[in-house]
């Protein structure tokens, strides 16, 4: 220890000594510098805060990060047990019956309802006193039979198709019901009737029909063979007042129908069987 400060003391007077005499050679003041640090000095008070600098650049915006990778999907839960249902409570009893409230003021009248069910009939009342003898009537029995009928042939052969064939040779037209100029007959008296057809063909197939207001009633189709032949028809039928019966050739190219003012002839025929009891009780009292 005493080693060590000896030679302490031997340097510093060595360094004393050697900066005295430089001084004396360049003739300034004396200044004692040695070049083993001191100890260190008490620190300084810190110094006030300086101006703020100047705001700096606004740097560029970062980029978006990467989305997260997706979640592994987990696993299904177990199905709970079904809970049991429950019972089904008891009905409650019937409360009690309220007081009436006040009657309200009237509602304006309703409609008209539906007429009702017919009621059964009454009994039946006493026999009345036999009345005086009225006039005698006036017997009209002849009057009051409506009539039609007619037959009516054809002096022309193979006529044109899908219209009323013209039969105009008349040979009978009880009423003037049959038209000539049209070919049709025409009801005046609503009821059933009877219709009939005899038609001779040659050289060409036939297809005929009876047409009842536009519709086909029958139909009627024969092959020619080489030979003269014969077709025929007939049908009962009702009709109303206005409703038209002809023939027609209801097929391209099928109308046979032959007509020789010699020997054969082709005929279209109908009349009246009985008129409808409706319309003769009408008849009847138009006339009393």
């Amino acid at each position: 220890m005493w080693q060590l400060v000896g030679v302490f003391s031997l340097c510093l007077c060595h360094c004393v000594g050697g900066q005295l005499q430089e001084t004396r050679v360049k003739g300034a003041p004396p200044r004692l510098i040695c070049s083993i640090p001191g100890l260190p000095g008490v620190p300084g008070k810190p110094g006030s805060s300086g101006a703020p600098g100047p705001h700096g650049h606004i740097g560029l915006p970062g980029r978006d990060g990467r989305d997260g990778r997706k979640g592994e999907k987990g696993e299904k839960g177990d199905t709970g047990v079904k809970g049991r249902v429950g019972a089904t409570g008891k009905m409650g009893q019937r409360g009690e019956r309220g007081p009436p409230g006040k009657r309200g003021p009237g509602g304006t009248g309703g409609d008209k309802g539906p007429l009702g069910v017919v009621g059964p009939p009454g009994e039946k009342g006493e026999k009345g006193q036999r009345g005086a003898r009225g006039t005698p009537g006036i017997c009209r029995c002849g009057s009051l039979v409506p009539k039609a009928a007619f037959s009516v042939g054809i002096t022309t052969s193979y006529p044109a198709e899908r219209i009323p064939i013209k039969f105009n040779k008349v040979l009978f037209n009880e009423g003037s019901h049959y038209n000539p100029q049209t070919g049709k007959f025409i009801c005046a008296y609503p009821g059933i009737y009877y219709f009939s057809y005899d038609i001779t063909l040659a050289n060409k197939h036939l297809a005929i029909s009876l047409v009842h207001n536009g519709q086909y009633k029958i139909k009627t189709f024969d092959a020619n063979t080489g030979n003269h032949d014969v077709a025929s028809s007939s049908t009962v039928m009702y009709l109303n007042p206005e409703d038209e019966v002809w023939l027609e050739i209801f097929y391209t190219d099928q109308n046979g129908l032959f007509a020789d003012p010699g020997w054969a002839d082709s005929l279209f025929s109908g009349f009246l069987l009985y008129a409808d009891t409706n319309y003769l009780d009408t008849l009847s009292e138009d006339y009393a």
